[in-house]
């Protein structure tokens, strides 16, 4: 950076175009090439390969929180300026826009608008009232039982109570003991479908790759790849289905039965899955980042294993480490193992894979 000249003020962007901006020409001030970016950044212990610099530069959208402290940190911000770098990234990625800590410091949300505050009053401007059984049309008592052979209720008065006779008794006792097998035969019906290993899912349907929105199951279990939200490496796990919304996938078709995984992250926008250093370290983690970084293998062979098919095995595309397969590492049976790159094996273990459609 030049003497004299002021560094750009982030706080000066209002959005995520405005951002990516001010990062240019913060590296304009700097004077830096990309290399000597790169250079400056692993001189320090962090990671800023050339390409994705480039390709964060080119984007409209906040880049990766661990990308941003890199980048600013090799064009010579110091520790107060790349808080106040983060600030700004953090409340673009959560909100869209941004403002400063000042603008209507002077306004307060009415509750309702805006503020966490529930009002507690009806719709009539009165506290609201809890229901009763007998508010409720869907408690109300339905129509007594009349036995064969009970006397008939009177219709014009107060209905009588059937004399409490042997018979009566004995018919009670009658109904208490079929409600009671009928509990039992119930509980051992449940036993017997957990035996079986028949749970609340009904078996899943095996579903190739193919282009458009999916979700990718792990077969054998009824976990889905993701990431955990928060979390600023890109680090794929395997997650419960229900919560694997973060990010979401996609398949894109790249000939030649190539396919690229494309993520959507709610903080991060828009990436690819890959593996790191073209799969140079055997035991590289699958991970989401920004697409179009050259030194990550962001194309996979989807090879179907089994006949008939159990599961398709996903192969990094052009691994320096051959006979390479996206593999679950750690307990396999466990939520949050990790994904990595690791030899495929001859049963496949941890290394089947659903492309289930997304709606």
């Amino acid at each position: 950076m030049m003497p004299g000249e002021r560094a750009p003020d982030p706080r000066e962007a209002r959005n995520a175009a405005e951002f990516v901006a001010c990062l240019q020409a913060l590296k304009d001030r700097s004077g830096l090439t990309y290399r000597e970016l790169s250079a400056r950044a692993e001189a320090r212990g962090d990671v800023l390969p050339r390409s994705t610099v480039a390709n964060m530069l080119s984007r409209t959208t906040v880049p990766r929180e661990e990308l941003l402290i890199s980048f600013v940190r090799a064009c010579g911000i110091g520790p107060d300026g790349v808080e106040e770098w983060q600030a700004v990234r953090k409340e673009l990625a959560v909100r869209g826009v941004y403002a400063p800590a000042d603008a209507g410091s002077d306004e307060e949300a009415a509750p309702g608008e805006g503020s966490d505050e529930v009002s507690e009053e009806g719709s009539d401007g009165g506290p609201v009232e809890n229901a009763t059984p007998d508010d409720d049309p869907d408690h109300a008592v339905g129509p007594a039982v009349v036995w064969p052979g009970d006397p008939a209720e009177p219709t014009d008065g107060a209905p009588e109570v059937p004399p409490q006779g042997p018979r009566s008794r004995i018919r009670r006792a009658l109904v208490a003991t079929v409600a009671l097998a009928g509990l039992v035969l119930a509980g051992f019906s449940v036993v017997a479908v957990l035996r079986d290993g028949h749970g609340a899912h009904p078996p899943r349907t095996l579903t190739a790759p193919a282009a458009g929105d999916v979700r990718i199951r792990v077969i054998g279990a009824d976990l889905c790849l993701g990431e955990r939200r928060g979390s600023r490496t890109g680090q794929i796990h395997q997650v419960p289905c229900a919560d694997a919304k973060v990010p979401l996938y996609s398949l894109a078709d790249r000939g030649k039965g190539r396919w690229r995984i494309v993520s959507d992250h709610p903080d991060y926008g828009p990436g690819c899955s890959g593996i790191p250093s073209g799969g140079r370290i055997p035991d590289a983690a699958y991970e989401d980042s920004e697409c179009g970084d050259p030194s990550r293998i962001e194309e996979f062979l989807m090879e179907p294993y089994g006949t008939p098919v159990e599961g398709y095995r996903i192969v990094p595309a052009g691994s320096v480490t051959p006979g390479s397969c996206v593999t679950v590492v750690g307990d396999r049976s466990a939520a949050w193992a990790r994904l990595a790159q690791a030899p495929c094996v001859s049963d496949a273990a941890g290394q089947l894979f659903s492309f289930d459609r997304r709606n």
